[in-house]
């Protein structure tokens, strides 16, 4: 299956072929009068006899004119980000390393899309994402901070090869995860999370924070109630396995001293 990606124009015509690619791994067959109610997750969202036609032509048309605005951001400089994140280094910086309470594997960020480290951020400086230490240090910050401090954490986003194909098999319970985290583990959009290389514990956390309200997202916390611990697991452990995938973010080389 080749990685699905976003269209270049945000045309009408191109975000419903779009949507169609998308969906086409959470209905499954080719159906356009199959409805997605019988579909669990979706019972949340749709109204009952709603038909796959309907749905992705409405869907269609709120992306297409949502787009100008929904997806606008500012892009970061990675330069003066290096003297903000500074900080971010002491745990993102170090390989390995790992939260103390509760234990788990601190994110690799080399390699992200910018773009969503700043939604990332912008969640944790909001209370949308539960965490002391990250509310304390986001707290403060402007977007524009926060974009210039993605920029340089994030540096160039992993960009798989024409010959990049997915390690091993998908896990059945991945099949809704790939429609925008690709089969690769590379998000889709700037806006989606790459999960590619990610360490599995992390992606675990994550996932478990969706179900218990930790991070509050509508979309994710639907998808994630109808996984089991072991769905999650394979999951977890299918993306972190893909290549090429992120990395540890790196640290500035020591100034040399002026003789």
């Amino acid at each position: 299956m080749a990685p699905i990606r976003s269209p270049a124009t945000l045309t009408l015509a191109s975000v419903t072929r779009w949507m169609r690619a998308i969906m086409q791994p959470l209905i499954g067959g080719n159906s356009g009068a199959e409805t997605l109610t019988s579909r669990p997750v979706f019972r949340l969202i749709l109204v009952p006899g709603v038909t796959v036609s309907k749905f992705l032509v409405a869907l269609s048309l709120v992306a297409a004119l949502a787009a100008p605005s929904a997806f606008a951001q500012s892009e970061g400089n990675a330069e003066r980000g290096a003297k903000l994140a500074y900080t971010c280094l002491g745990c993102h910086g170090i390989p390995n390393y790992r939260n103390a309470y509760p234990t788990y594997s601190v994110p690799k960020l080399r390699g992200q899309h910018p773009e969503y480290l700043v939604i990332a951020l912008q969640a944790y400086r909001s209370g949308e994402r539960s965490h002391a230490t990250m509310h304390a240090n986001a707290a403060n910050w402007t977007d524009t901070q926060l974009a210039d401090m993605a920029a340089f954490l994030a540096g160039p986003a992993v960009q798989p090869t024409s010959s990049s194909q997915p390690v091993g098999k998908a896990p059945e319970a991945a099949q809704t995860c790939v429609a925008c985290h690709g089969s690769d583990g590379v998000g889709i959009t700037p806006q989606y999370p790459t999960l590619a290389g990610q360490h599995p514990d992390y992606l675990v956390r994550a996932l478990t924070d969706y179900q218990r309200g930790g991070r509050k997202n509508a979309i994710m916390a639907g998808f994630a109630s109808q996984l089991s611990a072991a769905d999650i697991k394979a999951i977890a452990a299918y993306y972190s396995a893909q290549r090429p995938g992120l990395e540890t973010a790196k640290r500035p080389a020591p100034a040399t001293a002026k003789r």
